[in-house]
């Protein structure tokens, strides 16, 4: 029985020890400007990761300590927390499985379009009330100043494979025909009906394309390549986590047996 209590304790470190990556990437994710801005995924993937790791804790010392109901406990809110963490793992997957960049004509770089996206993404950014928000946050970056600071020619700034969430905001769509100055500076076409985002582009360099559909689309793009990159941590993961659940529920059964086998003897000599 100690052996297996013993073996329930470690298999439980290893949970704690997986409540890690979990945390990490939540973590990870508030630390990007556009997360820091739109406050979406990194809570409840932190939140996740914390509870992970104290039931994992709860379960470690359950093992170590011999104690039956605090084990009992462990594994059925860890079957709780991975249907829950296999549920963020699809939702994040389904919610960014849309939306594409588009090749534009002589750049390297990609544009977006709103629409591209799933219906979840963009009620994120549609309203005017949070949009305000966001802007006021992405405004406040230093991500278009960069720009200028690293591309004074434009052909470097065409050929550059700047960021979605740059390529949405800092500069106008290219449809839009503007002569290029520098890359938050831009010279006005004849005709800017292309696209309602050529009316909306400022040389205000606390405006610029901030209130466009095309930054919008930018900032959904960057949240699916960060929530992408967050998800394979968290599917692996689970992944993980489920592995080592397995292992914990057939040493539990192996200790209850134990115990039965013992008292079983005990009782009959």
């Amino acid at each position: 029985m100690a052996l297996s209590n013993n073996v329930i304790g470690a298999i439980n470190f290893v949970a704690v020890l997986l409540s890690i990556p979990i945390i990490g990437a939540g973590i990870w994710l508030s630390t990007e400007p556009d997360n820091s801005c739109v406050k979406i995924l990194q809570w409840p993937v932190i939140i996740l990761g914390i509870l992970i790791l104290v039931v994992a804790l709860a379960g470690f010392i359950g093992g170590f300590w011999r104690i039956p109901w605090l084990l009992i406990v462990y594994l059925v809110a860890m079957l709780v927390l991975i249907i829950l963490l296999g549920c963020l793992v699809v939702f994040v997957y389904m919610v960014t499985i849309r939306g594409s960049g588009h090749l534009a004509p002589s750049r390297v770089y990609l544009e977006y379009r709103l629409d591209d996206f799933s219906g979840f993404l963009k009620r994120r950014v549609r309203s005017t009330y949070k949009w305000e928000r966001i802007r006021t946050c992405l405004s406040s970056t230093p991500m278009c100043a960069e720009l200028n600071q690293s591309y004074r020619m434009a052909q470097d700034f065409f050929n550059a494979p700047i960021s979605p969430l740059q390529s949405g905001c800092c500069k106008p769509p290219t449809e839009c025909g503007y002569t290029f100055v520098n890359p938050t500076y831009w010279i006005s076409p004849i005709n800017t009906a292309a696209d309602m985002d050529c009316l909306v582009w400022s040389n205000d360099q606390t405006q610029l394309c901030y209130n466009c559909d095309s930054c919008k689309a930018g900032l959904l793009a960057n949240l699916k390549k960060e929530w992408r990159r967050a998800d394979i941590i968290l599917l692996i993961t689970l992944i993980a986590l489920i592995s080592v659940y397995l292992i914990g529920c057939c040493a539990f059964r192996n200790a209850k047996t134990e115990d039965l086998f013992r008292r079983y003897k005990q009782g009959y000599t």
